[in-house]
């Protein structure tokens, strides 16, 4: 069995200045532009708390815009 089978690594969910959401290995430097959001867990955990917290898609550039069109 290969230790990179991602059904038994650590995952951290990470999100980038989009408010954009995504999982990451956790023993791995996170990618430019992107930090962690302090879920840690399995790929299967992080993906479901990604459903839970992540419920508009949009970008937060086209929310804020759309916001300041309406406001």
């Amino acid at each position: 069995m290969s230790t990179d089978n991602a059904d038994y690594r650590e995952f951290l969910v990470v999100i980038n200045d989009e408010d954009q959401h995504s999982i990451w290995f956790a023993d791995r430097d996170l990618p430019p532009g992107w930090r962690a959001e302090g879920k840690r867990g399995s790929r299967d955990d992080c993906l479901a708390h990604i459903d839970q917290v992540w419920t508009d898609m949009r970008p937060r550039s086209v929310r804020e815009h759309l916001a300041a069109q309406s406001g």
